[in-house]
């Protein structure tokens, strides 16, 4: 479900002396590069998410640099790889600072390097494979405050076909779906679940194991707590503690719940309540509460019961 980055790493004589040539270019307008020092490695919060956050927000930010965006666009106009020389001479730059701009672009996951023999020669004496660039197939792309409506569209696309295909109602489908993708967030964020064997790819699992959430035990007190913010804070939901309970300070489906907000923030509750019951948390609940500048679902503590489940 989220988006994947694809950094390529190369290194070979003649690009090891061209990146000396252009260690010095500071940015010059049209013929510079710029270096990514602004300091996005704080932002977007810690650990895993934090780190994927700041790697989207270092690639977009390459191609704030006017040359380099014009590297970019030149490749990923074109219909096959291109070569270091031929971006030199389709923009009319050095061949070293065509060849840095590649690189970095590359680096950033933004474009892919291939190698090929053009000449179509093969076997001893056909001479070493060029090396090329064309566009990444990764999409990158940032949001501020977080979005995630390829989520919402994947689960508002499934739930349309699936009650197609069984006559239920959109809605109910939707409802179900939302809470059986809740649940392998929870089911994978669950402390216990880098312990547990891997299951056996070629064995169907028992009857009574199928979608079935780790023991409620093993997710309980501050280590549960923390894995539940943990998982809320990667998809975007910017939790916060107030007491026992949770409040959420971003909605990662704000303008589809603005304007659908019934349909919409009903997924939304069944997708939070499906982290719970993955995570196995059962001294947590999830309930509609709307309230200006935040997301409509807050999690409180259980009737009767503590965050911890006691």
């Amino acid at each position: 479900m989220r988006v994947g980055y694809r950094v390529v790493e190369w290194e070979n004589t003649e690009s090891a002396q061209e990146s000396k040539d252009t260690a010095g270019m500071k940015d010059t307008g049209s013929t510079g590069s710029t270096e990514n020092t602004g300091g996005t490695e704080n932002m977007g919060g810690h650990g895993e998410h934090g780190e994927r956050r700041a790697a989207q927000i270092a690639a977009v930010a390459a191609l704030g640099e006017p040359t380099r965006r014009e590297v970019y666009e030149h490749v990923a106009g074109r219909p096959e790889p291109v070569s270091r020389d031929e971006v030199a001479e389709a923009l009319g730059l050095p061949r070293t600072t065509a060849a840095f701009h590649l690189e970095r672009l590359a680096g950033q996951g933004l474009l892919e390097v291939v190698f090929a023999r053009r000449t179509g020669r093969t076997g001893p004496g056909a001479g070493r494979p060029a090396k090329l660039y064309r566009r990444a197939s990764c999409d990158v792309a940032v949001s501020l405050p977080e979005r995630h409506y390829d989520l919402a569209g994947l689960l508002l696309a499934g739930a349309l076909q699936e009650a197609e295909r069984s006559g239920d109602s959109p809605r109910a489908a939707l409802e179900r779906r939302a809470h059986r993708l809740g649940r392998e967030i929870g089911q994978a964020a669950h402390p216990a679940s880098t312990d547990r064997e891997a299951p056996d790819a070629g064995k169907a699992p028992d009857a009574g194991e199928a979608g079935k959430a780790p023991d409620a035990g093993e997710a309980g007190g501050a280590e549960g707590r923390a894995a539940l913010l943990a998982a809320l804070e990667a998809h975007g939901y910017e939790p916060r503690a107030e007491g026992g309970d949770i409040v959420l300070r971003n909605c990662p489906f704000h303008v589809l719940a603005r304007e659908h907000t019934e349909l919409v923030c009903g997924m939304n509750l069944h997708l939070l309540d499906g982290v719970l019951n993955g995570l196995a948390l059962t001294g947590m609940t999830a309930r509609l509460a709307p309230a200006p500048g935040l997301c409509c679902v807050r999690l409180h503590p259980a009737p009767g019961r503590h965050a911890d489940g006691r």
